[in-house]
């Protein structure tokens, strides 16, 4: 009998994946999660029936997420991950060694015990002791802070639901105030291709917009996710993502990648024309 788990991408579009079998399934105070052992893209995080990442392709969204501002601040220090308990984004950070602490925001505990089971060579990072986990509520965490972070680094579920505080101007705001005088935010950025995403898009753009001096969107292309056409957004206090960008010291440090790489990243800012159009219309 086939077994077909299928996300769904709008009203009119699911992309569906070949189930060999479903390995885990509970409810936690916060989402349901869902384990699933798929034939082409390995192992599946599923939260509310929604797709969180497969083990195929994972590595893109970490690895974009992650290093394109390790590229572009020269002295990140202290970095604040919000979100991210399945621990793709902290895996990354750990392969510099300059980092000395990284505070990981998660307030569901669940998908750190599921994901350390089922994920392990993606949360065993979390053990490095140089990672210290807080199980409370991003927006309020960030509230308290003021000049601490180099880096934060928004791994964020959707905007809507338990994770909307998320993307709100006033959590935009605390971030601002949380970060170092050069300091950089990055967002998970949402689908452009789709109306409702794109609407999303704009959404949290134009509140960014207006919390930083620096505002710009990336790309990368992560076949799993809505359409394939997935953004990011960097925000900075000072630095700009494609001038301030280090190659030489980046390639000098020898941290592996199977995505990411300087020549991309100068790429991933060339935005089609109907994405640039569609920031244009809330900047």
């Amino acid at each position: 009998m086939d077994i077909w788990y299928s996300d769904n991408h709008t009203d009119n579009v699911n992309f569906s994946i070949r189930i060999n079998r479903q390995l885990f399934s509970a409810e936690s105070e916060f989402q349901r999660i869902d384990i699933l052992e798929s034939v082409d893209f390995g192992k599946i995080l599923v939260s509310d029936g929604d797709l969180v990442f497969t083990e195929k392709d994972e590595f893109i969204y970490h690895e974009m997420i992650t290093h394109v501002p390790m590229a572009v601040h020269p002295c990140i220090r202290k970095v604040l991950v919000i979100g991210g308990g399945d621990g793709g984004v902290v895996r990354e950070l750990i392969k510099y060694k300059e980092i000395e602490k990284i505070d990981v925001v998660e307030p569901d505990e669940v998908i750190i015990e599921v994901c350390s089971e089922y994920f392990p060579e993606i949360a065993g990072s979390l053990e490095d002791s140089r990672v210290s986990i807080y199980y409370e509520d991003g927006l309020r965490f960030i509230r308290s802070k003021t000049d601490v972070y180099d880096l934060i680094i928004i791994d964020s579920p959707n905007p809507f639901g338990p994770g909307e505080g998320l993307f709100t101007k006033e959590f935009y705001g605390n971030c601002y105030n949380a970060l170092k005088d050069d300091g950089i935010m990055i967002n998970q950025n949402e689908c452009p291709f789709y109306e409702e995403e794109s609407y999303q898009c704009q959404r949290m753009h134009n509140k960014i917009v207006k919390t930083f001096p620096i505002c710009k969107v990336y790309q990368a292309f992560i076949p799993s996710y809505p359409s394939g056409h997935w953004l990011f957004g960097f925000a900075s206090k000072q630095y700009h993502p494609v001038k301030d960008l280090n190659k030489v010291d980046w390639y000098m440090k020898g941290i592996g990648t199977k995505y990411y790489q300087p020549t991309i990243h100068a790429g991933a800012f060339a935005l089609p024309v109907y994405v640039e159009e569609l920031l244009k219309n809330v900047e």
